[in-house]
């Protein structure tokens, strides 16, 4: 990204059309391989070309199926749907779901290995758990069929991430096992093909109404990674079962469109409003739509060459931290491992050898692909293994990288501090109402944080959203301002937003339509181990104090007057403030939420600093100083 000062406009949905502005529809059908003449893998009994795409992980991979060969099968009861509006439970439905999953995909890679058919009596079971499941979709989405949940209806099969992922896993169960499964009895491939016609191919090609579905109507509302991740599942399915060319054509077409809408919709400097922990499921997903298309074509359509894609697949650098850590702006959490397989696939495909060797931080010595339902991105893992294995890992951090339209800021200095900010409104996907919010890290070790996201809940994607606490502004490290926090939605937003190396200012006053608030530009200053925070506002009609928030995971001590000190994983940092402004309050925000306290441990500690007076107008001056 430049390192030129910067003034965004603000994000709007631009008609790139990278996609389909490379063929018509009536091209496109001139393009498509039929008779999946495309997939470059072994047939089921090429012994020789398994064992080449397996090598050293074969006795590995044929051990972890034996684990699943009296696998007692699970099934989905009607009140594992219900818990979901009962109670707000996703997870018990999820959990039977994935365990299922996991074990065809454990069975099928293994029966691969192997080729002796001592699986095959388990695949076969596993085929027909899942023709018999009401709906192959997770509860929560159950409510995009017509009337709502929580029950499925057996004559509309919802199409949503799970969903679609079945729809890659069991496509490639029938291309590859079909001869054998033929062997036993025919009904089996008939009945596989049978369900992902009805579930994935009719039910899209039919319908055209799914909130996260773009492709033949569009009302200008949220698209997120819902979006490229079941148009590339979709058109893999198709890719593996669809044998009319006309239809073919016409399901290819509208993937295409589908995700240039998404395409169009987010934004063109390749930042992620969704955060970087949905990086693997937005940009990774358009990396496995993009080679899908172009196997598909024959390489007729390839849009890897596209500066957007590129800047996409970069992003994830940005946004690390070092040593696991991320700026987790949105749903993400603080600390996670990315599978290095697709991003190192990512890297090759915009060539990038920064990104490549960014996978490689990520790898360890006989890391295999993440095993679930995606059996595409398994498949084309195991064949870039060795030279992931082989690429020397590395970090290419850069002193500022600012995404203008996504609004995201990262500023390091030489001194080994790092800093995030944003900008944005509060109606992006996934969204946390932090506009104006940073996070700051000293030596790869946080210092001030986001608490990121708990386990997903009735809650989280409801009207109650903003009822949780780590949704509000009020949990993040910006102002209360005037006794109000911000409000959800498009129009509360940040304002004259401009970044350059070092320097990082907004106005966040829009995002507090309560407050009654003329302005309030806050901008930061990085240098050394120092980052300087200046708040100037003007408010019409004060009546309740300002405070201001830092939120932190170390141990924190305000003895000392103007200095609020703070400590962890053995790194020491100070807010220096004016006591004769402002009175200091810590309030801990106990933590039980396992996606939480896997990042934070135990306990986050709110430091607040509330205003002594009731100003019309000021400037607020703190500074935070790494030791």
């Amino acid at each position: 990204m430049a390192a030129a000062l910067c003034v965004i406009s603000a994000t709007a949905y631009t008609e790139r059309n990278i996609i389909t502005s490379r063929a018509t529809k009536g091209q496109l059908k001139k393009m498509l391989v039929m008779g999946r003449d495309w997939v470059k893998y072994p047939q089921y009994d090429n012994r020789q070309g398994w064992d080449s795409i397996f090598g050293d992980l074969k006795p590995r991979v044929i051990a972890d199926g034996e684990k699943y060969l009296n696998y007692d099968w699970k099934h989905v009861k009607a009140t594992d749907y219900l818990a979901f509006s009962r109670n707000g439970d996703r997870a018990t439905m999820e959990g039977i779901i994935n365990s299922n999953n996991t074990a065809m995909a454990t069975l099928l890679l293994a029966e691969l290995a192997e080729g002796k058919g001592r699986f095959l009596d388990q695949l076969i079971n596993g085929v027909y758990t899942a023709a018999e499941m009401s709906s192959w979709a997770i509860s929560q989405h159950i409510d995009m069929q017509p009337g709502g949940g929580p029950l499925p209806h057996y004559d509309y099969p919802v199409i949503d991430i799970l969903a679609s992922g079945m729809g890659n896993l069991y496509s490639w169960t029938y291309y590859l096992m079909k001869p054998a499964f033929d062997k036993v009895n025919p009904e089996i491939a008939r009945r596989l093909k049978h369900e992902l016609e009805t579930r994935i191919i009719n039910s899209f090609y039919d319908d055209g109404s799914w909130v996260w579905d773009a492709s033949r109507k569009y009302d200008g509302g949220t698209l997120n990674n819902m979006a490229p991740w079941n148009y590339s599942n979709i058109l893999l399915t198709a890719m593996l079962t669809e044998d009319n060319l006309d239809r073919y054509t016409d399901i290819v077409y509208n993937t295409m469109v589908g995700t240039d809408k998404y395409l169009n919709y987010i934004s063109g400097d390749g930042g992620c409003e969704e955060g970087p922990a949905y990086w693997i499921d937005a940009a990774g997903r358009v990396l496995d739509y993009m080679t899908l298309l172009r196997s598909a074509t024959n390489g007729g359509i390839d849009i890897s060459d596209d500066p957007m894609i590129k800047n996409m697949g970069e992003y994830i650098m940005a946004a690390n931290a070092g040593d696991r850590w991320l700026v987790n702006f949105a749903d993400a959490v603080g600390r996670t491992s990315f599978d290095p397989y697709p991003i190192y696939r990512y890297g090759k495909e915009v060539k990038s050898k920064p990104l490549e060797e960014f996978a490689a931080t990520q790898y360890s010595a006989g890391k295999m692909p993440t095993v679930g339902v995606d059996m595409y991105r398994m498949l084309e893992g195991l064949k870039v293994r060795k030279e992931l294995a082989a690429t020397k890992p590395g970090l290419h951090p850069k002193d500022f990288i600012w995404y203008p339209e996504t609004e995201l800021c990262y500023m390091r200095t030489p001194d080994g501090l790092f800093f995030g900010g944003k900008g944005g409104n509060n109606d992006e996907s996934h969204n946390h109402n932090d506009v104006g919010s940073f996070v700051l890290f000293a030596d790869q070790v946080p210092l001030l944080v986001d608490a990121g996201v708990g386990t997903y809940n009735s809650k989280t994607f409801s009207k109650e959203r903003y009822s949780i606490w780590s949704m509000s502004s009020g949990w993040h490290n910006v102002p209360v301002i005037n006794g109000k926090e911000q409000r959800a939605g498009k129009n509360f937003r940040a304002r004259n937003v401009q970044a350059s190396p070092g320097h990082f200012e907004l106005d966040i006053a829009a995002a507090y339509p309560e407050a009654d608030a003329r302005a309030w530009k806050r901008s930061y200053d990085l240098k050394g181990r120092e980052l300087r925070i200046t708040d100037s506002f003007e408010i019409n009609n004060p009546k309740e104090a300002n405070v201001i928030n830092f939120l932190t995971w170390g141990d924190v001590d305000t003895r000392t007057s103007g200095k609020v000190k703070f400590a962890k994983m053995g790194k020491q940092a100070t807010i220096d403030y004016d006591p004769a402004v402002f009175e200091v309050t810590v309030t801990p925000q106990n933590l039980t939420d396992p996606r939480m306290t896997n990042v934070w441990g135990k306990i986050l500690n709110r430091i607040s600093l509330r205003a002594r007076r009731l100003d019309s107008k000021g400037e607020y001056t703190y500074t935070v100083t790494a030791k």
